[in-house]
């Protein structure tokens, strides 16, 4: 029992010394003020505490993996458009996945009074797109990522990890080392 004990906290460690190896940490302490302000616009403090506690360690968790995606988008986006030119979404990406993004872009911007999630029909793309776009131009990418199966994984665990924060589940603790250990990994393979 002990022995768990010390590889558990010892595991959390490990990620919390990830995080704060990435600044994560600093630049979102850095926004204390913006906090505060929106504890008080969303009325907070009527809600229960132990859910708001749980949501906001998985609020944690959910923004290293939003930082990720985009970060993933950027990626995306600028090797191809390096590579290819500023078409590369006709040119470079398959009709399907084409014709959702647009099709949840035009969608959104029918409810005017609402913020659209961006200017361009990548923001509107999931892990699993960005995956399938990454797939198909396999050759602008492997000279960064190495490995097609490598990144599918990692893609996949983080959606996977996603999905469950963002329909109010929260991850085990195991599911979290894991969002870091991917995280990592991709940094260190690709860079930010």
């Amino acid at each position: 029992m002990k022995d768990k004990l010390y590889a558990f906290a010892f595991r959390g460690l490990l990620t919390e010394e990830a995080l704060d190896n990435t600044n994560a940490l600093k630049k979102l302490n850095a926004n204390s003020a913006l906090d505060e302000n929106l504890i008080k616009r969303l009325s907070l403090d009527l809600l229960d505490e132990d859910l708001l506690a749980r949501a906001s360690r998985m609020a944690t968790v959910y923004t290293s993996i939003a930082t990720l995606e985009n970060t993933v988008r950027q990626f995306v986006s600028s090797r191809l458009l390096e590579e290819i030119g500023e078409d590369w979404w006709n040119s470079s990406v398959s009709v399907k996945i084409r014709n959702k993004a647009e099709s949840r872009q035009e969608e959104e911007s029918k409810i005017r009074w609402h913020t659209p999630r961006g200017d361009k029909p990548l923001n509107y793309t999931d892990f699993s797109e960005l995956t399938s776009i990454i797939t198909q131009n396999w050759e602008k990418f492997e000279p960064h990522l190495n490995s097609l199966e490598w990144v599918k994984q990692i893609l996949k665990t983080l959606e996977r990890s996603r999905n469950v924060i963002m329909h109010s589940g929260e991850l085990a603790n195991e599911d979290i080392e894991r969002v870091g250990s991917c995280i990592r990994d991709w940094v260190r393979q690709v860079g930010t």
